[in-house]
Parts: C-alpha cells; sequence; structure tokens
C-alpha cells in the first residue's frame, strides 16, 4: 500500500481575485470553478484550490519549504521572463536544472523547474553532499 501521486494543493489567499488572476494569468493555470470563497485552477494533472483566508500570512514562511511546478523547456524562458516582472524572487537558482524561484501574491514560496529527479540524482552523484546514497 503506498501513495500514488499528488491529488491537489490548497493554498490560502486573503485576496482571491488577485490570486486567480495570477495563476490564471500569470502561470497559464486553467481556471476551472470559482465561488465565494475559493477557486479551483488547473496545473497539467494537479488541481490548485485557492481558499479564501482572511487570516493567511501577508509574508513568506522564513523555511525552504516550496512547492516546485514545471513547464515544457520550449516555454521556460517566456514564463521565467514573465515571472520576473510580475513577482517577487526568493532565492538564486544553484540547482543543476534551469529554475527561478518566486512568490505568489500572498507569499507562497513557488519555483519553476526544468528537470527530473533523475536528473537531480545524477548532479547529486557527480557532486556528493555528506553522507548521500541513493536506492535504486
Amino acid at each position: 500500500m503506498s501513495v500514488s501521486g499528488l491529488n491537489h494543493i490548497t493554498l490560502a489567499t486573503r485576496d482571491l481575485d488577485r490570486a486567480v488572476v495570477f495563476y490564471r494569468d500569470v502561470l497559464g493555470c486553467r481556471l476551472r470553478g470559482r465561488w465565494a470563497a475559493g477557486a479551483y485552477l488547473e496545473m497539467g494533472d494537479i488541481w490548485l484550490c485557492l481558499s479564501l483566508d482572511p487570516a493567511a500570512r501577508a509574508e513568506p514562511h522564513p523555511d525552504y519549504t516550496h512547492i516546485a511546478l514545471s513547464t515544457a523547456p520550449e516555454t521556460f524562458g517566456a514564463l521565467k521572463d514573465r515571472l520576473v516582472a510580475t513577482a517577487p524572487i526568493w532565492k538564486d537558482n544553484r540547482s543543476e536544472g534551469a529554475s527561478v524561484y518566486f512568490l505568489d501574491p500572498d507569499g507562497h514560496k513557488l519555483e519553476l523547474h526544468l528537470g527530473t529527479l533523475d536528473n537531480r540524482l545524477a548532479a547529486m552523484r557527480e557532486n556528493p553532499p555528506k553522507d548521500f546514497e541513493t536506492f535504486d
């Protein structure tokens, strides 16, 4: 018995209109449903729930926790340019794949990344951190 995948992500927002515009118009997610206190958008095979919550934090959480999103290699550059022009950048990329680390309007930490787990593991094998081991 095991988990079979990621079903959906729910993010709290203090301004539903602003969040929908960001995810739909900047990231290109498909708006599928909306009501007074929330919205559902599609991001590839994952659905995103935006939940209106006046208690949602206004500042990013101080730790490294974030959600990494994928895009096709041919669209990465244009989407990265759009993000750099419209969203705060919270970290410089130092990983093996092309990435841009940005904040959504509510301070949720996100990353747009090109790469796979296999790419990441291969890069780590070439320059392993202390006590690194893989399990294939």
